[in-house]
């Protein structure tokens, strides 16, 4: 397993592992329906780094990270992290967690925030406390989940 920058080349397999966590509607704020013209303002957008994790030529997961804020704020990073359902159990999101730990160390961020983790998501939840995330806030009934309906959401900080 390999991860690295994205690529143009990769936007397809990117667009399909989006597509498939996102028409779930459990985990993410994207609508199921989302078209695939706006993954470039989601997933590829400038102000954004994109990676992939690759095997055999396939990519099997994604993340992006970015300044949590603009201006006095870009000290803290965002992540958003995406693994192909086919390849899920398979620690991908670990090593995902991981390069992204160490890559924003390496970029001079002071910390990670997660602005929005569905509480219902225990798997992410139990995975991000394991690498050190508290959570340190509560949005009441703050997704709307596609089966459970209301359901509260976590702010996720990790210091670095």
């Amino acid at each position: 397993m390999k991860i690295r920058h994205a690529t143009a080349s990769d936007y397809n397999q990117v667009w399909d592992i989006f597509s498939a966590v996102i028409q779930t509607g459990d985990t993410y704020v994207f609508y199921p329906d989302t078209p695939k013209s706006e993954l470039a303002k989601h997933w590829f957008a400038d102000y954004m780094t994109t990676f992939v994790a690759e095997e055999d030529g396939q990519v099997l997961g994604t993340y992006i990270i970015k300044p949590n804020q603009i201006d006095l704020g870009n000290h803290i990073a965002n992540c958003s992290y995406m693994v192909s359902p086919k390849a899920q159990g398979k620690g991908i999101g670990k090593l995902l967690c991981e390069h992204s730990i160490q890559f924003a160390k390496e970029s001079g961020y002071k910390g990670i925030q997660f602005n929005i983790v569905v509480s219902s998501n225990k798997k992410a939840v139990e995975l991000w406390k394991r690498y050190g995330f508290q959570i340190i806030g509560t949005t009441p009934n703050g997704f709307r989940h596609a089966t459970l309906g209301f359901v509260d959401t976590y702010i996720m900080f990790k210091e670095l």
